[in-house]
């Protein structure tokens, strides 16, 4: 906060703070309205092609109202998640078949967007969550803040867990807040993600060689708890492979019961 109250000598700023989703990066590209490609951000460089697999994500609007007055041709960016509920369900078909389970809802995301069938896909009922807009001439908003809204308006799943800040104090009572009620959520969430708001100040920062100076990230404290280890069973998956698995008494960890997890 001091650092860019620093480079912005004094002026006045607002903070945008969001949830950080724990998914996959990815990258939607419209033209027209219509959704024309979607890559996922791979190295940060060259990222892959999943347009096939991402049509099938609901929350992915296909077609914007032709009314809109969304750009010809605009990059929205996001997270693609999956769901506890579906993350639980998709675990206990696995584990029927004998097949190693996901170790967090993260993976099986990354895992099922890659995959060659988008009927799999489908059936796993990702979400998606957008949380940047890009576009050569943005004329219509001055800040971070007030673009989303209207992507929101477009059609697109935005957070309604957004706030706007003026004072450290109110950001720090935003991360205390979602410490805490994150474990509510249907999604699964690491961090707040914090930024300037005004698009002129954000140009005026600029960036470092690595990261834009800003915006940065706060990271939650990796969650523990204590439970009882009841028995060590040996699942063989379809290859032959031999995964040792913990049985335990049930805990809640992160917003989902844990009774089983492979050791490694």
């Amino acid at each position: 906060y001091e650092r860019v109250r620093n480079g912005l000598e004094g002026e006045e700023f607002e903070i945008v703070c969001e949830l950080k989703f724990d998914g996959l990066s990815i990258s939607l590209t419209y033209i027209d309205g219509k959704l024309d490609h979607a890559v996922t951000r791979g190295d940060g460089v060259v990222g892959d092609d999943v347009t096939g697999n991402v049509r099938t994500i609901k929350s992915i609007p296909l077609q914007l109202d032709p009314a809109g007055d969304y750009p010809k041709e605009f990059e929205i960016r996001g997270e693609v998640l999956m769901p506890w509920a579906s993350f639980e369900a998709l675990n206990v078909e696995r584990e029927k078949k004998g097949e190693p389970l996901f170790a967090n809802p993260r993976n099986a995301a990354s895992g099922t967007l890659k995959s060659q069938k988008s009927e799999l896909v489908a059936q796993r009922n990702l979400d998606a969550y957008l949380y940047y807009f890009l576009c050569e001439r943005n004329d219509n908003v001055s800040g971070h803040y007030e673009s989303l809204m209207k992507c929101g308006k477009w059609g697109f799943k935005i957070s309604e867990h957004i706030r706007k800040c003026k004072t450290v104090d109110e950001v720090l009572e935003f991360i205390k807040y979602w410490d805490s009620e994150r474990k509510n959520l249907p999604v699964a969430t690491d961090g707040i993600v914090l930024k300037v708001n005004s698009l002129r100040q954000q140009q005026h920062l600029g960036y470092t060689a690595k990261s834009p100076r800003w915006a940065i990230a706060y990271k939650f404290k990796a969650e523990r708890v204590c439970t009882r280890l009841n028995e060590v069973t040996y699942q063989v998956g379809r290859t032959g492979a031999v995964t040792p698995v913990a049985n335990m008494e049930p805990v809640l960890l992160a917003g989902t019961i844990v009774k089983r997890a492979s050791l490694h």
